[in-house]
């Protein structure tokens, strides 16, 4: 399936057809104030020690799109998060120690944990968007089988893997409090729930292009 998807995507992005409108993308943006979640370092996975994860549940309606990862990019680019991609979770315990990282599903279902294995459980549906600061754990436990997910990334930060050893473990300890935050929301934009609760707690940095 993931394979069919890039496909997709790069026939869409090289034809433009299915892409929406910015006044598409807007509407089918629903208003919601996300649920906050901070988790400890447990001694393998970080965590982040300075934002909360912000989950956004049903934040997008998807119902009537016939792609609804399209709307899911389009919305993410709109709000300055790129590199998106299409595919799904790893089903293993894993963060990013140098970049953020904002998680929208396109379809179906999946229970995933975050925080690592100490961490909560959350079920995602389609519609919902997760936002992940460096260090977080992350992990799919069981997913349906048309289980779709757009990811993307602020400019600033470099993308990574790390699944818990003890040498990413003190790597991962430096490299996070240097990720900048980003400077928008990847559902609202500049005035979004992100810039309130990551803005005053992260220093701000020179952005990278």
């Amino acid at each position: 399936m993931y394979v069919t998807e890039t496909l997709k995507r790069a026939y869409e992005r090289m034809t433009g057809r299915g892409k929406p409108t910015p006044r598409e993308v807007h509407a089918a943006v629903i208003r919601r104030r996300p649920k906050t979640f901070m988790f400890e370092d447990d001694g393998t996975i970080p965590n982040n020690p300075d934002v909360p994860v912000l989950l956004y549940q049903q934040v997008v309606d998807l119902r009537q799109a016939d792609d609804p990862a399209v709307i899911l990019e389009a919305l993410f680019k709109d709000n300055d998060w790129g590199d998106s991609w299409r595919n799904g979770i790893y089903d293993y315990v894993h963060y990013h120690s140098a970049i953020h990282e904002a998680l929208g599903i396109a379809r179906g279902r999946a229970r995933v944990r975050l925080g690592g294995n100490g961490g909560e459980e959350v079920e995602l549906t389609a519609g919902d968007i997760v936002v992940l600061p460096a260090g977080t754990g992350h992990q799919n436990l069981g997913a349906s089988d048309d289980f779709l997910v757009v990811g993307a990334y602020p400019p600033s930060g470099e993308y990574d893997v790390c699944r818990g050893s003890k040498a990413e473990h003190g790597r991962a300890l430096a490299s996070i409090p240097l990720v900048p935050p980003p400077h928008f929301d990847p559902v609202y934009g500049a005035d979004g729930p992100l810039t309130k609760h990551w803005r005053d707690a992260l220093p701000s940095r020179p952005r990278k292009h």
